[in-house]
């Protein structure tokens, strides 16, 4: 059912084992595999230790780092081409993942191996080459503080083939910046919890790796059957086009529209010049082609250029929303070459760019509001100042002057100035995504009880909830968040990207029906969103143990205290009795206490007994956090 390659770092040793069926089958693969052998490795330090001395430990030899792919990934099936990554958060010092796409996981299953999993720390810089059955530690001195643009193209002409997909950190990652990313094909990512940071605490730059076996479909006329269904649905959708001309940069003018575009750092809900960093721009003005991860006909990637001014020549896969949003809008800012600037050295720095302009807009009002001193930067900040904020991303990264203390993230800036705390929006300390909340109570909770932090990943329900949901009682909205915590997740479970799904609403059901005609296990959709229920369990599990609980399962505060300015939502707030009323609600369907810990019951009945001892001893007072 499948093959992990272990590699320990601090001993050079490698080594193979393969995957039992009962265990394959349980936790699907991806986030699935990750998070549960994340357990069983860290079990005694998860016990031991809080979450706050995590954030340190997760920055030592102690931590591990889960490199996972999905039972479709590789496979002719539409965006099957996601990669996780699973580890402890050195942002959040709880339970962590993030996930790419493209080529790499695709190239791993093709050299035999499902996942990786990496312990130790070498003592000087290291990359590790993978090609079949040959696995070498090899020394990456030479490539020590390049960024990731030159670190891939470089490993690639060592290597001598340019077929080879690298996996990589930037100087963010080498200096412990704790939201670097981990970056592939020239610019996409891992961006999110710092997993970039791990594996430069573990003195590892890179990954390189090629394969040439063929990955074992059990029944390959069925799943051709079932993934022509899914590539002749999605080119159909009237949507389909608008998709692969703009991607996700489409969604500036929807949620402008909608009145929730972050604006001067979750203060307004509209930006008056978002036609200006919108999609449509884009395509005029920047677009010169387009790019896909494997297997994928939505093909949503944009390759821009700056093609005049004092960025010209700057050329990027990108900018996506998330980021368009985070260094537009939120930042005042309505250059769109600037946008491409700063994500063009995301990506080369390989730092994060949702919490990197996040942080920076909180920076900005900050010293709007004299919290934050000129002496304190060094220099003035303002809105819109695109040169600024270029030069605060190579500051995070060389973790230089104040660009040392937001390295620290949303934890380390609160320790400094906690007067910044109503300021900064994050959950757990991890910054949050380009969707306000003010005015959605679904959002607000999914962004509370999303098991890594502030991210819309595990639930999106903001759209339908502002669109049909208006008039929804309660317990519909918190039904829609858990549906989508556990469909959204099983797509990383499973190596797909959700995009499909989501944006274009192909079927759920075409997943299950492809999990067994590749793998040959029968199974339903419920049978697999079982499994993806158990696997947030699991997580929220592990987090509890390291001392999450109900008063961290809030959203920003800024949603309840000030009003949002503008648009069709001007001077609204989110009700804090109603939001409260929805996560007890939301409590008692997962089954889980008044503080959020899991109930053993709801854990035993999933299949997690041994997770189910664990939180009674803490119930038990056996464990202090």
């Amino acid at each position: 059912m499948g093959k992990i390659l272990e590699i320990d770092l601090s001993t050079d040793l490698v080594k193979e084992r393969e995957v039992k069926k009962d265990f394959a089958v349980k936790y699907v693969g991806g986030r699935g595999w990750g998070a549960r052998m994340l357990y069983d490795i860290l079990f005694d330090k998860i016990r031991a230790f809080d979450r706050f001395r995590f954030m340190d430990v997760a920055l030592s030899p102690e931590n591990v780092l889960i490199v996972a792919t999905g039972p479709l990934t590789g496979l002719y099936f539409p965006a099957a081409g996601k990669t996780s990554l699973v580890s402890i958060s050195p942002a959040t010092g709880i339970y962590a993942d993030s996930n790419f796409g493209g080529m790499f996981g695709v190239e791993l299953k093709q050299a035999g191996y499902d996942a990786i999993v990496i312990r130790g720390a070498a003592r000087s810089l290291k990359y590790v080459y993978i090609n079949d059955d040959v696995v070498e530690i090899r020394d990456a001195s030479a490539y020590e503080g390049k960024g990731c643009m030159e670190t891939e193209r470089r490993i690639k002409e060592e290597i001598g083939d340019e077929s080879v997909r690298v996996a990589c950190i930037g100087p963010a990652g080498e200096n412990l910046v704790r939201f670097a990313c981990v970056t592939t094909e020239w610019g996409r990512n891992a961006g999110r919890t710092g997993m970039g940071a791990v594996l430069g605490a573990k003195k590892l730059k890179a990954i390189a790796v090629q394969g040439s076996k063929d990955i074992p479909v059990h029944d390959l006329e069925a799943f051709i059957s079932v993934s022509n269904k899914g590539y002749e649905y999605l080119r159909q959708h009237f949507l389909f086009d608008l998709w692969q001309r703009q991607g996700l940069m489409s969604v500036v003018d929807y949620i402008n529209t909608m009145g929730v575009l972050p604006t001067y750092n979750y203060r307004h809900g509209v930006f008056g010049r978002a036609d200006d960093i919108n999609g449509e721009t884009m395509e005029r003005r920047y677009k010169i082609g387009d790019s896909a991860c494997f297997a994928c006909s939505m093909c949503c990637g944009n390759i821009c250029l700056v093609k005049e001014g004092k960025y010209a020549g700057t050329v990027v896969e990108g900018p996506e929303y998330e980021t368009a949003c985070m260094f537009g809008p939120n930042l005042g800012v309505d250059d769109f070459s600037c946008i491409v600037r700063a994500n063009y050295l995301c990506d080369d720095l390989g730092i994060d760019t949702i919490t990197a302009g996040n942080l920076i807009a909180a920076l900005t009002e900050a010293y709007e509001a004299g919290i934050v001193k000129k002496e304190d930067l060094g220099f003035e900040l303002r809105w819109g100042d695109c040169d600024r904020i270029l030069e605060l991303l190579e500051m995070i990264a060389r973790r230089e002057s104040i660009g040392d203390v937001l390295a620290e993230g949303a934890y380390g800036v609160l320790q400094k100035w906690g007067e910044m705390r109503r300021l900064i929006s994050h959950v757990k300390f991890l910054e949050q995504t380009g969707y306000d909340a003010h005015v959605s109570l679904c959002m607000a909770l999914a962004y509370a009880t999303c098991d890594i932090g502030a991210h819309h990943n595990r639930a999106w329900p903001i759209a339908k909830e502002l669109e049909v949901g208006a008039e929804w009682g309660v317990e519909e909205k918190v039904h829609l968040v858990i549906y989508h915590q556990t469909v959204r997740p099983l797509f990383d479970m499973l190596g797909v990207c959700r995009l499909p799904w989501i944006e274009l609403g192909m079927d759920e059901k075409l997943y299950a029906e492809a999990y067994t005609a590749a793998t040959g296990v029968e199974t339903s959709l419920e049978e697999l969103l079982k499994r993806s229920k158990m696997v947030y369990n699991l997580t929220r599990s592990i987090s509890v143990l390291l001392g999450v609980r109900r008063r961290d399962d809030y959203p920003p505060e800024r949603v309840f205290e000030e009003s949002l300015r503008g648009g069709p939502h001007d001077g609204a707030k989110l009700d804090k009795r109603a939001y409260e009323e929805a996560l007890n609600l939301y409590y008692e369907l997962r089954g889980w206490d008044e503080n959020g810990i899991p109930m053993e019951e709801t854990l035993v009945q999933c299949g997690l007994e041994d997770v189910a001892a664990a939180i009674k001893e803490l119930r038990e007072g056996r464990q202090e956090k």
